[in-house]
């Protein structure tokens, strides 16, 4: 028998100019309710980095993040949650089923 769990997926878009590595993800507060959290050019970006590994990131840069969550309701909550933090420029939710 196959079980399929609905599961919540947020994504956001992230400021990173002026920042390094990963310091603008580092720096946000995350929801308290999440299963799950990943950020890198995998799930979104402005693009590669055209600047040394130690030197700031560039004005306009942006990267992606996926945050999973164990119902679409604490997604939208997640949403709001994100929205308010300046360096969130998008949250969107993402439904996916997950086989357990």
């Amino acid at each position: 028998m196959i079980l399929a769990i609905a599961m919540a997926v947020v994504r956001l878009k992230i400021d990173i100019s002026g920042t390094r590595g990963d310091e603008a993800w580092r720096g946000l507060k995350q929801f308290e309710e999440i299963q799950s959290a990943a950020f890198g050019p995998q799930f979104g970006s402005s693009g590669p980095c055209r600047h040394a590994p130690d030197a700031p990131h560039a004005k306009g840069e942006w990267r992606g993040a996926e945050i999973r969550l164990a119902t679409p309701l604490l997604a939208q909550y997640a949403v709001s949650h994100y929205l308010e933090q300046e360096r969130v420029l998008d949250a969107d939710v993402l439904e996916e089923a997950q086989q357990a």
